[in-house]
């Protein structure tokens, strides 16, 4: 059970494990899925259409893309921005599931709501999510800034990155983008908790009691379901988030097409509305919801993996 659960105190895990399970699930799905990620991130960048007759645009589908970006820049490209990526998520599992269970915990305790109702895991997810955000977001722009750059690098390393962007830019631009970020992550986060509570008690409701034995197979498919539904209620926000932060790097993006710039959060939306149309607010789309099945799945899925395994261990040790 993901969230606070009053019916089952005995298998409540400490405050350390819960941020243990929810760090380590960040950093192996991280792993897994970085190669997409990179692919959105320069789908959601691209001012020209992913498409093919359009003889300006540099990628026009996900297979292409791969072999493009494989071509040009070899197959370390796919974890560009590993490390930053990394720490990112590694800090924001365990602040967004540390910070999720005790605001479950304390609407339980200090209100007449159920804990586990799809509201209180809507505010409760979104809650925790801003939280995270908060905490890692300079870790955010990094990411992106490495992703996003093509052939010759711009940052060589990390602290390049960090030590050049300060110098630049200055201290504001790690909180580039932070706007429509929080924006988007706290429905984001609120429909992947509701929805991941929501579609377990569909699945006990639609199988069979022999086939609700692989707990884990039902993890990673309603962790899969939620992420999709919630990525998809979202998505251009998340689009926006990632034309902002790579604000004042247009030298660095060149080589991959036409390159904007952009006041704030409603000049972006303006001006990709006006320049790309409604269907530039969905560009990235289909990597996005296919990361977005397998990251909150897995997430979800070594999440409740590793507090089972603590749970057990206690067991052992009583």
């Amino acid at each position: 059970m993901v969230g606070y659960d009053p019916q089952a105190d005995g298998r409540n895990i400490s405050s350390s494990e819960v941020a243990v399970a929810g760090s380590v699930s960040g950093l192996v799905t991280r792993v897994m899925i970085s190669p997409l990620d990179v692919i959105k991130i320069r789908f959601q960048l691209q001012i020209e259409r992913l498409s093919r007759s359009d003889p300006g645009a540099k990628y026009h589908g996900i297979l292409q893309a791969a072999r493009q970006i494989l071509l040009e820049e070899g197959p370390t490209a796919f974890w560009k921005g590993h490390i930053p990526a990394q720490l990112l998520s590694i800090g924001y599992g365990a602040v967004q599931f540390l910070s999720f269970e005790l605001l479950t915990e304390l609407v339980h305790r200090a209100s007449k709501y159920d804990a586990r109702d799809f509201s209180v895991h809507f505010v409760c997810g979104g809650l925790s999510a801003s939280t995270a955000t908060l905490a890692v977001h300079p870790v955010d722009v990094l990411r992106t800034r490495f992703a996003a750059q093509g052939e010759p690098k711009v940052y060589k390393t990390l602290r390049d990155a960090v030590v050049t962007m300060y110098r630049t830019e200055g201290p504001l631009v790690f909180y580039k983008g932070l706007n429509p970020t929080l924006i988007a992550i706290f429905p984001y986060a609120g429909f992947q908790f509701s929805f991941y509570n929501a579609l377990k008690h569909v699945h006990e409701w639609v199988m069979p009691a022999e086939g609700r034995k692989n707990e884990n197979l039902k993890n990673l498919l309603c962790g899969s379901g939620a992420g999709v539904i919630s990525k998809a209620l979202t998505y251009p926000l998340d689009l926006f988030k990632k034309r902002l932060q790579v604000g004042g790097f247009e030298q660095a993006r060149a080589s991959f097409g036409q390159v904007r710039s952009y006041k704030g959060l409603v000049d972006c939306a303006r001006q990709v509305l006006r320049e790309e149309g409604p269907r530039g607010f969905f560009k990235g789309l289909s990597p996005s919801l296919l990361k977005a099945a397998l990251s909150t799945g897995f997430v979800f899925f070594w999440y409740e993996l590793f507090c089972n395994l603590f749970h057990h261990m206690k067991k052992a040790d009583s």
